[in-house]
């Protein structure tokens, strides 16, 4: 049989996109034993049952010690493959182990992401001396005294790897920046001086110029730095069979670079989804980062995120307004929305509290609407750990019913979309369906009492009789002969409705294994 051209279907009988679900696959207490691969390896499957699609990874590149995280990036180049800062395996497991992850993902059509750490380098082999001025902790434009000397750490020869994969050793003038002087023991902030040195101009404006970050600040005004990171990228990608990219920290390096570094990228890999972490509450500020990149990206949608946690901290919080100056209003294509990530759980300095009752609401807000693009944290599906009395483990969120409202999304979160925003405390929404995937939704939630939404779903779902399919709420609802319905919620809460009928009603409550640790 021929192909079908899809170009000669009528508009309206072309298939309809699946709705796509992005979960980070790790969170910041995760055991540091080596087998945070194997962990996922096991539960991808279960995860693209219920809607996963992608998988953003930790920053899997080898960390200054086992138990780094990797955001203490020491060598792009290894990935759990050398024997480097005391172990072969990073924290989250070893090559071998990836790659068994990434066969896996691509037969069952679940991509991989890679977090990948470009601001900075540290845990470097050994000291080296240069000229540097120290500048002012809160404006980096200040500098204060005079130059001098100082002992740095910022040799980078990586004896374990040796030349495999890349020959570029790192000295003093690859650096910007660096926060520590061997010398005399002194931390401060200490800019590098030479030639062509200095903060990078294509920068957040954060504390003046938001260059500097920490560790060893990588110069990429410095060309043998450009174009080792830029085979770096093509390189993982194409060893790793990556779909995508999350850039840590984009508002604190050249942005110039970064266009630079994605259009190489896709020159030689084709097209790879790349989303940024700007931790912003100013939506204008962002806006104006993503215009002034020449390529398709995407950023974190933070201003939601600080509204989820104003209204969930606030009584009887307006959400009306939950959408206000955030990304997914004003760019939705370039909006990945989130309720909690590694930087926002507690513990973390960035730490955005979302009260629990609340979360099923945000994770409704941004799984069944059409703006933004979805990431799930792994926290709130498998549980966070916690760190003894400082910080406590918790049990996955939304009672377990998370899965639920994953699954939701990529069978019934379709089609038109209608508001029902007018009371402060209780709102709702319906999706109405497309010709290919009918069912639609309706959603309604309350941050006070029991609410009550009469919303139309449509002529077409007339006589339809619909339940809430998180079982959250009892009873039927009928649709009338002009497709509208009275939908509930209970009291601090939320409802799904769906046709009683639909396909894939049989799959709720989802059967979903959230002991991750079981074998542990």
């Amino acid at each position: 049989m021929a192909d079908i051209d899809v170009s000669k279907i009528p508009e309206a009988q072309k298939p309809t996109p699946e709705n796509a679900t992005l979960l980070q696959g790790f969170e910041w207490n995760c055991p540091a034993d080596g087998k945070h691969y194997q962990r996922l390896l096991s539960q991808v499957e279960s995860l693209k049952n219920i809607g996963v699609d992608n998988i953003w990874l930790p920053p899997g590149c080898k960390a200054s010690s086992p138990e780094g995280n990797g955001y203490d990036i020491y060598d792009l180049y290894d990935v759990g493959e050398f024997d480097q800062k005391g172990s072969v395996k990073t924290k989250w497991g070893s090559k071998e182990e990836l790659l068994a992850l990434s066969k896996k993902g691509k037969e069952i059509g679940v991509g991989l992401y890679w977090d990948a750490v470009l601001n900075h380098k540290a845990a470097a082999d050994k000291t080296e001396k240069c000229m540097v001025i120290e500048v002012d902790e809160n404006d980096r434009t200040k500098e204060v005294g005079e130059p001098y000397e100082i002992e740095g750490w910022l040799g980078f020869d990586f004896p374990g790897r040796g030349d495999k994969y890349s020959a570029m050793k790192w000295h003093w003038y690859h650096f910007s920046g660096t926060d520590f002087n061997a010398a005399n023991d002194k931390k401060a902030i200490y800019k590098i001086l030479g030639d062509n040195k200095g903060w990078s101009s294509s920068v957040d404006g954060e504390q003046g110029n938001a260059d500097y970050m920490m560790f060893a600040d990588v110069d990429y005004s410095h060309p043998e730095v450009e174009e080792d990171v830029k085979n770096w990228g093509v390189w993982i990608t194409k060893e790793l069979g990556l779909k995508g990219f999350r850039l840590d920290a984009v508002q604190h390096f050249s942005q110039r670079f970064s266009n630079e570094w994605v259009q190489r990228l896709r020159e030689e890999c084709g097209p790879i989804f790349c989303v940024g972490e700007f931790w912003s509450g100013d939506t204008e500020n962002m806006t104006k980062w993503l215009s002034e990149m020449d390529h398709k990206f995407s950023l974190f949608d933070s201003p939601l995120l600080y509204n989820f946690n104003r209204i969930s901290t606030s009584e009887a919080g307006d959400l009306r307004k939950v959408f206000d100056g955030s990304l997914c209003a004003v760019a939705p294509i370039n909006a990945v929305t989130v309720v909690m990530n590694h930087d926002t759980q507690p513990g973390q300095t960035v730490a955005t509290p979302i009260e629990g009752f609340f979360k099923p609401l945000a994770y409704a807000l941004i799984l069944l609407r059409n703006e933004g693009y979805p990431s799930v944290f792994y926290g709130d599906l498998y549980g966070m750990k916690g760190r003894g009395d400082e910080v406590p483990s918790e049990p996955p969120s939304c009672g377990g019913r998370l899965p639920d409202i994953v699954i939701a999304r990529k069978l019934y979160s379709y089609g038109m979309q209608e508001d029902y925003f007018e009371e402060e405390n209780c709102i709702g929404w319906v999706r109405r369906g497309t010709h290919d995937k009918p069912y639609g939704c309706a959603v309604v939630m309350s941050n006070s009492g029991p609410g009550t939404r009469h919303m139309c779903v449509g002529s077409e779902h007339k006589g339809e009789v619909w339940t809430e399919l998180l079982g959250w709420e009892q009873g039927e609802v009928t649709i009338d002969e002009d497709g509208w319905g009275d939908f509930t919620c209970p009291g601090v809460s939320l409802g799904i409705w769906v046709n009683k009928d639909a396909e894939g009603r049989d799959q709720f409550p989802v059967k979903f294994d959230s002991d991750i640790y079981k074998e542990n």
